[in-house]
């Protein structure tokens, strides 16, 4: 019989275990090993099957038992020093306030997903992960952040496959009272909510869930209350499902509503309020109307009010390609803005203003989510080196005049937070080494360039404990293989195989990740032969560990987990080769520090960051990759592999996957395979092993999700909140005002005349070329403006590439046309072809870029003729 409704029955622990139950809500247990010890010893049975989460442990644990713990001393010891830790850990000063500039007094973080644990499922892939490890990275540094996020009824979803392989999904109802959550409550203990506006009279609410990681508390908001209509009941239901409508509501409350849950949030528990708001990717870009339509309440206009927002807005985008950013159709966002819905007191026409593409090569009629955190955050970044590159190019339509390489995108290389992905051994062989603050503080904080203490640790230490985690792994994927089979159908008599699956004592090659087309799950099959060679190889054999999700509308993908299976199916290799369904981050702990090699394939330069094979680095697994993403910045032979690239415009996609798969299988063939099965005169791998000790040493302090946030921290989040604090209303109204004159002005100003001190195409370096440039301002001041030089090395084109860009100075006042002369020195400081331009740009003490209008004037052609290359 099926129930007709379900509610949580909770225990009542005695007294003396109250903080267990303190301890079972902070999220702080998923990444400190003393506290997960701590629940294991209440009953290691019913820990194993509770997956490891104290909330369901607690629930399933009989009276006697706690009864019987109220007895043992030394178990009400080891529970008093944890929650002592833990509340030093949350009041205690760390990195954060011990920093001497003025910092931001609080940052609010939105993101669509977060990754913090499997007990809190509510991610589907790197940007969720990326999400939970800043906000523990945050914690463990002390900074005073607020995360924001959606609570996803049924999460992303549960993955399995059928018996030929096809991949099959399940959506199980997730009850909040069961998950790490706390309502929040009124001051009469009423349940917090929020509230927008619908079409037609109608309302969307929202309770306010409260996870606390760490230091951090994370608001989600959860549509499924009873004061819905059905429609509205199910905007969070699922991550990333429905179609264009949910998914534009979805980010209406996550943008508007989540602004509401940090000033309910601050309001009832006193927290400051943020001075800088950071949109982790474009899902959360609305927040910026919510916080504009605040300050038009307080009397600002919408140009001074978007000025003030823009100055305290981060704005990361995680996607290095058009297709992966939302995007919807004009009159759906114009339907629920306006005087019938949401945000009713600004003009519908300056909503959409903020989102449309209008630009080259744009589509006028389309509402971009990444365009719009563009225009409304003042600083903005991608996630590695290689992704801001791109990035600037994908955008620069946004600033025309300018190029790439100047558009306003910076970057901040991804990291992963380290005690929630280094293995227990791992760390405790830090320990032994330097101790347990030590490592602790060298994980968390980082701020070294090198880890030398890892120079260290015996050759017979490495190699050891390279194989203790091995063969962890071969433990768990054989578990987890046979409950697959068993979901496929397979009865017990037929899967006596499992036992002889995967060997510790093989080279293991992992392979897990989101399954889009572009990470290339299957080039590994390119050629079967020649992967069944390296697979059965007599003297060098390797075993791989596959596992991924495609999206549930994405068939394309499921074909090729579907390949992968059934080749993994074939039991001339299934020993060799596994395919695990339902991959997330319990199995991901286990499969990074067990595998050798980390493969990863994707197409360069489609990988914005991919964090997957730092969390492997940081346990001595080797990275084998393209170089794209965090790798392509990072990359030295040390370390690892880089599979060459055949990104030639003649080549073809499949031409391109062959060549790019044949040097994959050479590289195994040729270096990887004979340099792990190769022995010294101790009879180690003493290569291979030398190759670890560098990636710990040199990757390890590099890859952390401390060292990223401290840039956030440094590059971002301060001078936004210093910006921030600058735009006061009289302020952001005379920076809107300067910049409508500014705008409206600038089609007459003009480069006129540009003349220099040398009459021939040759001159010696450290020549000194005195420049003199006549220029209109129209209605325009020299304190508007800022007349630069700009020179470099000019390639075939004259184009000029790593420009140095000099400031001229006015030479008196306006002539009698009202043109004014700039002049300024111009050092030869290269050989070779050279080259010079000059360009007027506007310039205010409150820009944080000279792009930032995407205004600028350069000579004409005519104009520019007496001005000509250098040094040809």
């Amino acid at each position: 019989m099926k129930a007709i409704r379900r509610f949580t029955v909770r225990p009542v622990l005695p007294e003396a275990l109250h903080p267990l139950s303190d301890l079972a809500r902070n999220l702080r247990w998923s990444w400190h090993a003393e506290t997960r010890d701590l629940f294991q010893s209440v009953d290691p049975e019913r820990w194993a099957a509770s997956d490891g989460d104290p909330v369901r442990l607690l629930g399933s644990v009989p009276p006697a038992r706690l009864a019987q713990l109220t007895q043992d001393e030394g178990f009400l010891n080891r529970l008093a020093t944890v929650a002592d830790d833990l509340r030093e850990y949350v009041t205690g000063d760390r990195w954060y306030q011990q920093q001497v500039a003025e910092l931001p007094s609080a940052i609010a973080y939105f993101s669509p997903e977060f990754g913090i644990t499997a007990a809190l499922p509510q991610y589907s892939g790197g940007l969720g992960i990326l999400a939970g490890d800043h906000l523990k990275a945050a914690s463990d540094l002390g900074v005073p952040l607020i995360g924001v996020g959606l609570l996803y009824r049924h999460g992303y979803f549960r993955q399995s496959l059928s018996r030929d392989g096809w991949q099959q999904e399940h959506y199980p109802v997730l009850d909040p009272n069961e998950l790490p959550l706390v309502p929040l409550r009124e001051s009469d203990g009423t349940l917090a909510q929020v509230s927008l506006a619908l079409p037609g009279g109608r309302a969307l609410r929202a309770r306010i869930w409260v996870a606390q990681v760490g230091r951090v508390p994370l608001l989600m908001l959860d549509s499924d209350v009873e004061e819905n209509d059905f429609g509205e009941r199910g905007v969070t239901d699922r991550l990333y499902g429905g179609g264009s409508e949910h998914r534009l509501l979805q980010e209406m409350l996550l943008g508007i509503g989540g602004v509401r849950a940090v000033r309910t949030y601050c309001r009832l528990t006193g927290h400051a309020p943020p001075e800088v708001f950071h949109t982790n990717e474009g899902h959360a870009g609305f927040l910026g109307l919510e916080r504009i339509a605040e300050l038009a309440d307080g009397g600002l206009d919408f140009e001074a009010a978007l000025e003030a927002v823009r100055a305290g807005t981060v704005f990361t985008t995680h996607t290095p390609v058009p297709a992966g950013i939302d995007r919807f159709d004009r009159e759906l966002v114009a339907h629920h803005f306006g005087p019938d819905a949401e945000l009713p007191r600004i003009d519908v026409e300056r909503v959409l203003g903020l989102g449309m593409e209008t630009y080259p090569g744009g589509e006028p009629n389309l509402f971009n989510m990444a365009v719009m955190g563009l225009r409304l955050g003042q600083r903005a970044n991608g996630v590695s080196l290689l992704h801001g590159q791109v990035s600037r190019e994908m955008f620069a339509g946004l600033w025309p005049g300018f190029d790439p390489e100047e558009v306003p995108i910076t970057s901040v290389t991804n990291g992963v937070h380290a005690p929630t992905w280094v293995a227990p051994e791992v760390f405790r062989l830090g320990t032994r080494q330097i101790g347990g603050r030590r490592t602790e503080d060298a994980l968390t904080v980082g701020g070294s360039d090198r880890w030398d203490a890892v120079a260290e640790i015996g050759d017979q230490e490495i190699w050891d404990l390279r194989r203790v985690l091995r063969e962890q792994l071969v433990v768990e994927v054989r578990e987890r293989l046979y409950a697959s089979w068993r979901q496929r159908g397979a009865g017990t008599a037929e899967l006596g195989w499992i036992d002889g699956v995967l060997d510790p004592d093989v080279l293991t090659i992992g392979f897990a990740r989101r399954v889009p087309s572009y990470k290339r799950l299957t080039l590994m099959l390119r050629d079967r032969d020649r992967l069944m060679d390296l697979l059965l190889h007599a003297e060098r054999p390797v075993q791989i560990v596959v596992a991924g999700k495609a999206h549930p509308a994405d068939d394309g993908g499921k074909r090729l987990v579907q390949q992968l299976v059934r080749f993994a199916d074939d039991p001339r290799v299934r020993h060799r080769i596994v395919f695990l369904p339902d991959y997330g981050m319990a199995m991901a702990q286990k499969l990074y520090p067990g595998c050798d090699i980390w493969l990863n394939n994707p197409l360069r330069p489609l990988e914005a960051c991919g964090t997957s094979g730092m969390k492997a680095a940081l346990n001595g697994c080797l990275n084998l990759s393209v170089l794209d993403g965090w790798w392509d910045e990072w990359f030295q032979p040390d370390f690892g592999w880089a599979i060459p690239t055949a990104d030639g415009t003649a080549t073809d996609d499949d031409r391109r996957d062959d060549l790019e798969a044949a040097a994959l299988y050479d590289l195994l063939e040729q270096r990887v395979t004979p340099r792990f099965y190769e022995r010294g005169r101790d009879g180690l791998p003493d290569r291979w092993i030398e190759m670890v000790r560098r990636t710990l040493t040199h990757l390890g302090p590099k890859v952390l999700a401390g060292r990223m946030v401290r840039e956030y921290v440094e590059r971002l989040y301060t001078p936004a909140a210093r910006a921030h604090r600058a735009l006061t209303p009289d302020t952001a109204r005379e920076l809107a005002d300067w910049k409508s004159r500014v705008r409206s002005a600038w089609p007459q100003v003009t480069v006129d005349h540009v003349e220099a001190s040398a009459a021939t195409t040759t001159a010696e370096l450290g020549t000194t070329l005195s420049l003199r440039v006549r220029v209109g301002l129209g209605d325009l001041a020299p304190d508007d403006v800022e007349v630069q030089a700009v020179a470099g090395r000019v390639d075939t084109d004259d184009r000029i590439a790593d420009a140095v860009c000099v400031p001229l100075k006015p030479a008196g006042g306006p002539d009698l046309d009202g043109r004014w002369v700039y002049e300024g020195p111009l050092s030869l400081d290269r050989t070779g072809p050279f080259g010079y331009t000059v360009r007027i740009l506007p310039a205010h003490r409150l820009l944080a870029s000279s792009a930032e209008l995407g205004l600028v004037t350069v000579p004409s052609e005519e104009t520019g003729e007496g001005a000509g290359l250098l040094m040809r």
